[in-house]
């Protein structure tokens, strides 16, 4: 009243006080313009008889926008907090960290059930992701409007999409999946397989982040990799001592050809990945099919296993397999 009617600017104290309200009102969670209207009715009601209007509305103008600064500022400060706390739960989540009971706690308030089994699609672009990017935000609005709230949980870790899914639910990862795809033009989805309890999204995520880092070691092309579908290789990998072994003793003596052991293990992979048909795996390598078969005779020569024969196929592509996924012969034993 005192600033309206001697046209003064509000005093610094009386700019804090009004502030301080203001982040009250935030955290009392009440709303803006209601409190905006509120503050204009009440300078109706009180308005001074002697006082100037121009000197009235600018000490209103100031508390109202006094006001303003400390709800807004309160709002930021809740965003902050709400983000810095969801960031942690993921990486407590997705790392297997924290108490397991207080976890499960947290989980409920992110609308996650960690007693039922859930399963983690994780998506990969050719940039790296943030959850404010317009990708992973458009990918959520695609899922809310088509599944509404389900229990998922859509975030971004270390650039890549991840959506946390119950395990009885596999049509809305298979819907990220696709739409992940479509958004990040031709970017790959792996999907782990559903486990149980609060360690199960844990297993779940690694399952999806042990296929991509397979797909890339083995060129796979498929857009949609699932871990089900998958399970021969962590077994073949799994004796890693025994898979070397494998790879020197059966594709070891290639590296004493002409040009080294990389033509002919490409020669292999193809001639398998072609479904051990020679035409399409000559037109895939750029090669006649007689020089195909001449490189396919070379491998007999030097392995002693013929890529023709069932029996020694077998072991041949177990141990292009494993070369590929160890690395070999670009990496030494």
């Amino acid at each position: 009243m005192a600033a309206s009617l001697t046209g003064r600017r509000l005093t610094r104290a009386e700019i804090l006080s009004r502030r301080t309200l203001g982040e009250q009102a935030a955290e009392a969670g009440l709303q803006l313009r209601a409190l905006v209207g509120a503050h204009l009715a009440a300078a109706r009601a009180d308005w001074p008889e002697a006082g100037d209007p121009d000197s009235v509305l600018a000490a209103v103008e100031q508390a109202v926008d006094a006001f303003a600064e400390g709800y807004e500022r309160a709002q930021r400060l809740a965003v902050r907090q709400e983000t810095a706390a969801r960031r942690e739960f993921i990486d407590d989540l997705l790392y297997g960290r924290s108490d397991l009971g207080r976890l499960a706690e947290r989980a409920e308030r992110f609308g996650l059930r960690l007693s039922y089994e859930h399963a983690v699609a994780v998506a990969e672009g050719f940039v790296a992701y943030d959850e404010e990017d317009a990708v992973p935000r458009a990918v959520e609005q695609a899922l809310l409007g088509r599944f509404g709230d389900r229990s998922v949980l859509l975030t971004t870790k270390a650039g890549r999409m991840v959506c946390v899914a119950p395990g009885d639910q596999a049509e809305v990862l298979s819907y990220f999946a696709k739409r992940a795809y479509a958004a990040t033009d031709g970017g790959r989805v792996a999907v782990g397989r559903p486990q149980p309890g609060v360690g199960g999204v844990v297993q779940s995520y690694e399952e999806a982040l042990n296929v991509l880092d397979l797909a890339d070691r083995l060129d796979m092309d498929e857009p949609v990799l699932r871990a089900a579908d998958l399970l021969v290789y962590p077994v073949l990998t799994r004796d890693r001592h025994a898979m070397t072994e494998l790879v020197l003793n059966t594709l070891g003596p290639l590296e004493s050809a002409r040009g080294g052991a990389q033509p002919l293990l490409e020669t292999l992979t193809v001639y398998f990945d072609a479904g051990c048909v020679s035409a399409e795996a000559a037109r895939r390598l750029a090669l006649s099919v007689r020089a195909l078969t001449y490189r396919l005779e070379r491998i007999h020569k030097l392995t002693g296993a013929d890529p023709a024969d069932p029996t020694h196929r077998y072991t041949l592509q177990t141990a292009v397999i494993g070369a590929r996924l160890m690395g070999w012969p670009e990496k030494t034993f």
